[in-house]
């Protein structure tokens, strides 16, 4: 974090970063001294409502942040920055989006938590769009113009007013995680998951919480200890952050681990948390062995939608074999649920290091119906699309051993029908799990 003060005084001259959080009310002009150095420039948890027509001589800024502002409407200043390819306004009372703030170099756009009623058909020409964040909401529909954003993955349109999914939406080439649970759309279906699996209320004053063990877009997961009768069991606590993520809604979620049922490839799911003092929402799991670590850490600002390994991962072949198997199994299994889990990422898959596979994180899972063939087949092939670039990366971080040339080429074939942009030639998950046991074998 800067201070203004350090910005008046010259001693952040030549910054390339540049973060300010100290109630501003307008936009301080000092900003333009870094005008030849400035690339990512984050206001978030001010008081802004514009920004400054000349924005455009900061040449250099590529990544800019406004959350938790006051703007009504994305400043149409944006649009005239060049190289700007991330914009975040989350949590503002934006109600309008018009084509001309839309940077033409734009990558990824986050709008969560705001007033907007519709999209711009201007969107059509962000031809880089890659990941579209716009949970919580008031959008009705999706502009037919955004078939021309063939590059989008990622997209988060849960929490809005959405009564039908766009058929066009299932033709991008590259949509691979999709989230819109909360929308009128689907609330039968979860109405449906809260009703044919109740689960029990843990009460708060049974619970011993302690130090947390991890984090993610909906919440924080604590270690506790679960009190019952003389009894006690190791748990971990996850204790949603508010009405609404950059997924959706923890109800949402919460109905997505209900759905989900039993499976050995699913963190199992204990109870809902009851009776707490402050009324916070949570849900109450075992605690996994500590022997299980994430596959990789989640997406960075400069890799966008792909999620970020450390230097030195590698994994055997029959390890990538065995992860690829335990990973399907699960979607599979999510599937005949009517459930999609929207966020098919290695940094929500932990492993044992030798192939044992949970899948958790249910923040993006919607649900759809199942009887309804080829809007099931339609979603679950936007997943596949997922998987690829999940088997894409372990694959990167793989070999061939001496004698396994014909595995890996099986591998390595089924990434590509799994990624193909001819979104109705993708294998189904059940295909990809006799292929996977067959190349095990």
């Amino acid at each position: 974090m800067n201070t203004l003060e350090q910005l008046r005084a010259g001693q952040l001259a030549g910054s390339r970063r540049l973060k300010l959080s100290c109630g501003l009310t307008a936009f301080p002009r000092e900003i333009f001294d870094l005008a030849e150095t400035l690339e990512i420039l984050d206001l978030s948890g001010n008081a802004l409502a514009s920004l400054p027509a000349d924005l455009p001589r900061l040449r250099k800024l590529r990544i800019l942040f406004c959350s938790d502002n006051r703007f009504a409407e994305l400043p149409e200043v944006l649009g005239q920055c060049t190289r700007l390819s991330m914009v975040g306004f989350r949590a503002n009372r934006i109600r309008t989006v018009t084509d001309s703030a839309l940077p033409s170099a734009l990558r990824w756009l986050v709008l969560t938590d705001n007033q907007v009623g519709q999209l711009p058909p201007g969107i059509a020409r962000c031809t880089q769009l890659q990941k579209l964040m716009l949970a919580g909401n008031c959008l009705q529909t999706l502009p037919c113009e955004m078939v021309a954003c063939t590059r989008l993955e990622l997209l988060r349109v849960a929490a809005n007013r959405l009564t039908a999914l766009p058929e066009w939406l299932f033709s991008l080439p590259r949509l691979a995680w999709l989230a819109y649970a909360g929308n009128p759309l689907g609330e039968l279906h979860e109405l449906a998951a809260r009703t044919r699996a109740p689960i029990a209320r843990i009460a708060w004053n049974t619970l011993q919480v302690g130090q947390p063990l991890g984090e993610g877009a909906s919440g924080v997961i604590h270690q506790a200890q679960w009190r019952r009768g003389g009894a006690s069991q190791d748990v971990a606590v996850k204790f949603f952050k508010g009405a609404l993520t950059s997924d959706g809604l923890p109800q949402s979620e919460m109905d997505a681990c209900l759905g989900a049922g039993a499976h050995p490839n699913l963190i199992p799911l204990l109870g809902k948390l009851g009776e707490h003092p402050a009324g916070a929402d949570g849900l109450v799991m075992p605690l996994i062995s500590p022997r299980f670590i994430s596959l990789a850490a989640p997406p960075s600002l400069d890799s966008c939608t792909r999620d970020v390994y450390a230097a030195d991962t590698r994994f055997a072949l029959d390890t990538v074999l065995c992860l690829a198997l335990g990973v399907v199994s699960a979607v599979r299994h999510l599937h005949a649920q009517g459930i999609v889990h929207g966020d098919l990422y290695a940094h929500n898959v932990l492993h044992d290091t030798h192939g044992e596979v949970l899948l958790g994180d249910f923040g993006a899972a919607s649900f759809f119906a199942p009887e309804d063939i080829p809007r099931a087949l339609a979603l679950q092939r936007i997943e596949v699309r997922a998987f690829s670039c999940l088997l894409e990366e372990l694959l990167e971080r793989s070999s061939a051993p001496v004698g396994a040339a014909d595995t890996w080429k099986g591998l390595a074939d089924l990434h590509a029908a799994c990624a193909q942009e001819t979104t109705g030639g993708r294998p189904s998950f059940s295909e990809i799990e006799q292929i996977l046991l067959a190349l095990q074998t």
